[in-house]
C-alpha cells in the first residue's frame, strides 16, 4: 500500500472506556446500592398497604415491624453481593400469613371492642381459645405479586437510565 493509510476515529471508544472506568470506580455501585435501598423502602410500603387492606390489624406490632429500623425488622443490605433482605422477626407473622389452628384452652390476654378482640398482654381479662382453623391473610404473598409488577417497570427504566449515563446509549 504505497503510502495510504486508514484513519480510525477512536474518540467513541475512548469515551466508552472512560465511562466504564468511571462506573467501575464506584459511581455505578453507589447508585445501585441507593436504588436497592429504595426498592426495599418501596416493598415495605407495599407490605404495609397489604396489611391494612386485608385488615390484619392487631396491636400494630406486625405493621410496625415492616419498617426499616424497627427492632422486630429484618433489613439487610450487603455490599459485596448487593443483597437486599426485607422481612419481620415478629413470631406470629407467619401464622397470620399462612393461617393456623388455634390451640384449644389457651388463654389470650386482651379485651373486646365490639366484635373484635384486641390482644393486650397487660390486660386483666382475655379469652380462652376453642379449636378453630384461622385462614391466612396472605398479605406478604400479595405484596410480592404487586411489587413484582411495579419493580419490573422500575428496573427497566433505571437500567436504561444507567446505560444512557455510563455508556452513551
Amino acid at each position: 500500500m504505497s503510502g495510504k493509510y486508514v484513519e480510525i476515529d477512536m474518540s467513541e471508544f475512548k469515551e466508552f472506556f472512560n465511562n466504564m472506568e468511571r462506573a467501575a470506580k464506584g459511581e455505578f455501585r453507589k447508585e445501585l446500592e441507593q436504588y436497592l435501598e429504595g426498592v426495599g423502602f418501596d416493598f415495605l410500603r407495599v407490605v404495609q398497604d397489604e396489611i391494612v387492606r386485608r385488615k390484619v390489624m392487631d396491636t400494630r406490632l406486625l405493621l410496625a415491624s415492616f419498617q426499616k429500623g424497627s427492632k422486630e425488622n429484618v433489613w439487610e443490605l450487603t455490599d459485596g453481593g448487593l443483597t437486599l433482605e426485607v422481612g419481620t422477626n415478629v413470631e406470629y407473622a407467619k401464622w397470620v400469613e399462612n393461617g393456623h389452628k388455634q390451640q384449644p384452652g389457651r388463654f389470650i390476654p386482651g379485651y373486646w371492642e365490639g366484635d373484635r378482640f384486641i390482644y393486650d398482654p397487660k390486660a386483666d381479662g382475655g379469652m380462652v381459645l376453642k379449636q378453630k382453623k384461622i385462614e391466612g391473610k396472605h398479605y406478604f404473598d400479595s405484596a410480592l405479586r404487586i411489587y413484582n409488577k411495579i419493580f419490573q417497570a422500575s428496573l427497566e427504566v433505571k437500567m436504561q437510565e444507567w446505560l444512557d449515563r455510563y455508556f452513551g446509549g
